[in-house]
């Protein structure tokens, strides 16, 4: 796979998922974006749940997987970075297509009052995606770290990351927190 293409692989993805979440947000009167997940846009009997997760959330794990694992052979080897792109690739890509294919109650249900085995599957992959993604990403720029042409593009994944890990932290301290969409 050509550089170019890895690169539109991971681009493609990042806007397949932008681009649904933000028109998922156009389906409801009231969503808050700031107050609000991402995943109730897609969840389970909303008006176009379904086509957001088929051709928006599950596209972009399918990409940003292909990203992840092409992205290897494009970077200086380094048992860190690989660590690092399959962490994302495992923990960002493939349960970013889970996720779509089991989508969280209406709502969310984020008390979890009698959750579906979707709400469970959806709660418990998506853990992962927060604890391992930014870690992930953290192991990506500390394995680049070692190559000048890659040195600004690692300072920026461990800043992401340490960002992204303040954010989870925020998040898991109070999920029923005003600002859960925004964590």
């Amino acid at each position: 796979m050509s550089n170019k293409l890895v690169f539109w692989t991971g681009i493609l993805g990042v806007t397949f998922f932008g681009m649904a979440s933000l028109l998922g947000g156009f389906q409801f009167e009231n969503y808050n974006p700031i107050s609000q997940y991402i995943s109730e846009t897609m969840a389970i009997d909303t008006p176009y749940g379904k086509v957001l997760r088929f051709f928006g959330y599950i596209p972009s794990g399918i990409l940003l997987t292909i990203f992840s694992f092409a992205a290897l052979k494009k970077f200086p080897k380094s048992n860190v970075t690989k660590i690092g792109f399959c962490g994302l690739g495992i923990f960002y890509g493939i349960v970013t297509i889970i996720v779509g294919l089991f989508p969280c109650d209406k709502g969310c249900n984020k008390e979890l009052i009698d959750p579906s085995v979707s709400q469970v599957i959806h709660n418990l992959t998506g853990l992962l995606t927060y604890i391992f993604v930014p870690i992930s990403i953290i192991f990506i720029g500390v394995g680049l770290r070692k190559s000048k042409k890659q040195y600004g593009l690692s300072k920026f994944a461990i800043i992401c990351g340490l960002i992204c890990i303040l954010f989870v932290g925020l998040l898991f301290s109070d999920p029923l927190t005003n600002f859960a969409g925004l964590y």
